[in-house]
């Protein structure tokens, strides 16, 4: 089921037809270094990551990671939506592509696209985004959607620093890392 349309891309639902693409997709060299290793490294546990994560998302949320499609042929590009993580007060935008399709707009042209559909179609408010410190073009990414760095934190009792977007400037963020950090 498409859920967003724009000009080049199609952002859908992802469901088990998608296995294959998702087992390339996390085991990516970007995705690997700027996102992690997920443990995913066979059909069948490519097949459980998208029911325990998107899919059982959309049934629990009404919102999810959507796959990310090329409207003029249909290419898989990557996938872009929205999380809900227990660890963060809010939901947060996240996106990934294979390496073949960075650099080209898909990324700004699905981000936005979800970006408005979460204000316009879910009423979210405000929207989160979580990052490394390295990884630079999602930062620019971020940047050229508006979003406004917040501040560095840990997630999950993680060794991982991240940097924390919002897209508006500490919606209550402030209070919510005080009383993870008290």
């Amino acid at each position: 089921m498409c859920i967003i349309q724009t000009e080049r891309l199609q952002l859908c639902h992802l469901c088990l037809d998608d296995a294959e693409f998702v087992l390339n997709l996390v085991n990516d060299p970007g995705w690997i270094r700027f996102i992690g290793d997920r443990g995913i490294h066979s059909m069948g546990q490519a097949e459980a990551y998208l029911q325990d994560g998107p899919m059982a998302s959309y049934a629990a949320n009404g919102f999810g990671l959507y796959l990310v499609r090329r409207k003029a042929d249909g290419q898989r590009l990557g996938m872009c939506g929205l999380l809900k993580r227990p660890s963060l007060p809010h939901v947060d935008i996240g996106f990934a592509f294979l390496a073949e399709f960075t650099g080209q707009g898909y990324g700004f042209e699905a981000a936005t696209a979800v970006l408005h559909h979460a204000r316009h179609q879910l009423n979210l408010s405000p929207i989160l985004a979580i990052v490394k410190p390295d990884n630079l073009p999602s930062i620019k990414l971020l940047e050229k959607l508006a979003l406004k760095f917040q501040r560095r934190l840990f997630l999950d009792d993680s060794q991982n620093e991240l940097l924390l977007y919002s897209s508006e400037s500490d919606p209550g963020v402030s209070r919510w890392h005080e009383e993870q950090n008290s």
